[in-house]
């Protein structure tokens, strides 16, 4: 090999060690993409556990609003059970009253026609002794 000079040497170093550098950073990059490669991987199971916890929030949330539909119905179902219930017993009460009612009118009806009798009776009783007492004036006369 020909001798180079001192400042072909001096350059050739300074290659060598830019070659050195270039070599260190393609292998820091490497590095530095390998680490970029997994953070993304952990994002990527990161976020997939995060889909699969909103979507079982979105079912159970889903549950409990038909769970809650459900409910309603089923309360609905007993509101109206009840009103029919009540509904009943008024009317049962309402027919009660009505026959006690027609059963006092008919005893109060009775009573009146039995005291008309006692008072047409006594009518006529004092009737006949005025009669009599007339009667009897008539011929004191």
């Amino acid at each position: 090999m020909p001798e180079t000079g001192p400042l072909t040497r001096s350059m050739d170093k300074q290659l060598e060690k830019l070659f050195a550098m270039m070599a260190e950073m393609k292998a820091g990059q490497a590095g530095l993409d390998e680490k970029m490669e997994a953070g993304q991987e952990e994002m990527r199971v990161a976020q997939a556990g995060l889909e699969q916890k909103i979507e079982a929030g979105q079912e159970e949330m889903r549950y409990g609003q038909e769970r809650m539909e459900k409910e309603q119905e089923e309360m609905k179902g007993l509101i109206d059970e009840v009103k029919g219930e009540v509904q009943r017993k008024i009317d049962e009460v309402e027919e009660k009253v009505q026959m006690k009612i027609e059963d006092v009118k008919s005893e109060v009806k009775g009573k009146f026609e039995e005291v008309e009798h006692k008072v047409q009776g006594k009518i006529e009783e004092v009737d006949h002794k005025v009669q009599g007492k007339i009667g009897d004036i008539e011929e004191a006369q």
